[in-house]
């Protein structure tokens, strides 16, 4: 193919509601060229020095010093530390100056126009993003590799929802708060996790390329955003375009915490569907990984009542339905069929009656004066009750100390379940 000729459009966008959504949604013409796969597919070669550095800073240190100085410095700032060393030092220097284009009140408005629509967004968060997500193999070698994902899958949804409710919060993000920690605690923990895939003696660079490196946190930062607000709007959710570009605008900045380079962080909903459809080509290429997180995810759906006995087992069965279905309808019946997403058509047809009547209450909400700010506050009493029951099935770290201790064996043996080692 020559270097300024366009790229076909990629298989992920011809299906399901994805094609719809791009029909409806995206610019007239979002494809690239040869030239620009090509800029892309460097970026797959490049992780992150600040935080690796940071990584191999805590290893070095004695057991626990380095992620206790690094806490410390999250919530204090690196100014509160004696002495600190040269690794937090670069690091935080990065973090704690903010850049010319966050705006905060941007930031507070795209969060508040997310918090509004309470738990139902998390519906497009693990149906949409993450099990959409599983399609892009390469990413997923690293969740395979460390076993976090397949053998402890309850678990490490319940971990994300809680990372995204901290980062969506109005006013989380500002400097020290709970949405910019969260930001910055796992950025470590991708580090944490790129040093021991790493180390492997069978990871293939040739075929994955460097583990969770800047195009896969690239994807990941577009799940997020824009495949979250189309997975929304395809369920009857309404944004008027300045909602959408704050909620943009509030990704753009989480990624910049979480260390995305700055060419791969869109300006513009314009810019956020052309690097979408790039990712769309390049990335979401599944493999039998794919299917083997997607089940991971179905069977903690299944377990949502597990202690309930056979009412329990009813509604695990409904809940895999459901959400089984909303991640058909959105990637597709193909997509759907090879990851193993039950079809159920009578869930489907649930699941679009549902987004119609969404559609017809959003539609009275924007015209009827005072809605949409006490829509808000329900949407965040929701969250927050929503965020004590997360609690309650598993205890709350927002550290994320466990994960910065797993690691695996540097063997093709590390397909099975994960080990701990001391990481810092």
């Amino acid at each position: 193919m020559m270097a300024d000729e366009r790229v076909p459009d990629p298989e992920l966008l011809r299906q399901g509601g994805l094609r719809l959504a791009t029909l409806l949604f995206a610019p007239k013409d979002i494809r690239a060229t040869e030239r620009q796969r090509r800029r892309l597919r460097e970026f797959a070669e490049r992780e992150d020095p600040l935080a690796d550095a940071v990584v191999a800073m805590m290893r070095r240190l004695p057991r626990g010093r380095g992620r206790a100085l690094f806490d410390q410095a999250v919530e204090q700032g690196v100014a509160s530390l004696d002495d600190p060393p040269k690794e937090l030092v670069d690091f935080f220097a990065t973090v704690e100056s903010t850049p010319y284009w966050v705006d905060q009140r941007r930031l507070d408005r795209g969060a508040r126009a997310i918090v509004r629509s309470g738990v139902l967004s998390l519906f497009p968060l693990g149906d949409v993003a993450l099990m959409g997500g599983y399609l892009a193999s390469r990413a997923a070698k690293s969740l395979v590799g460390t076993g976090a994902i397949e053998y402890a899958a309850t678990r490490r949804l319940i971990e994300t929802t809680r990372w995204w409710l901290d980062v969506t919060t109005p006013g989380a993000l500002r400097v020290n708060a709970t949405g910019y920690a969260a930001a910055l605690r796992v950025r470590i923990v991708h580090a944490h996790v790129r040093a021991a895939m790493n180390k492997r003696d069978d990871w293939d660079y040739a075929a994955w390329d460097r583990p969770i490196n800047q195009v896969q946190t690239a994807g990941t930062l577009m799940l997020f955003s824009l495949v979250y607000v189309l997975g929304m709007r395809l369920l009857g959710v309404r944004y008027t375009a300045a909602e959408r570009a704050d909620i943009l605008h509030l990704w753009r900045y989480v990624g910049w915490l979480m260390g995305v380079d700055d060419e791969l962080l869109p300006a513009t909903e314009d810019d956020a569907w052309r690097l979408w459809w790039l990712l769309a080509v390049t990335e979401f290429l599944p493999d039998e990984d794919s299917k083997r997180l997607a089940a991971a995810l179905l069977r903690s759906h299944a377990g949502v009542a597990a202690d309930r006995g056979r009412l329990g087992e009813v509604l695990g069965e409904l809940s895999v339905r459901v959400h089984g279905s909303i991640s058909r309808l959105v990637l597709g019946s193909r997509n759907a069929d090879f990851l193993g997403l039950p079809d159920d058509p009578i869930a489907q047809a649930a699941v679009v009656a549902a987004a119609a009547g969404n559609f017809a209450a959003e539609t009275v909400r924007q015209w009827v004066p005072g809605a949409t700010r006490l829509q808000e506050r329900l949407g965040a009493l929701a969250r927050e009750r929503y965020a004590e029951r997360l609690s309650r099935l598993v205890e709350h770290d927002p550290t994320y100390s466990r994960h910065m201790r797993t690691t695996v064996p540097p063997s093709s043996a590390a397909r099975t379940r994960p080990t701990t080692a001391r990481l810092g």
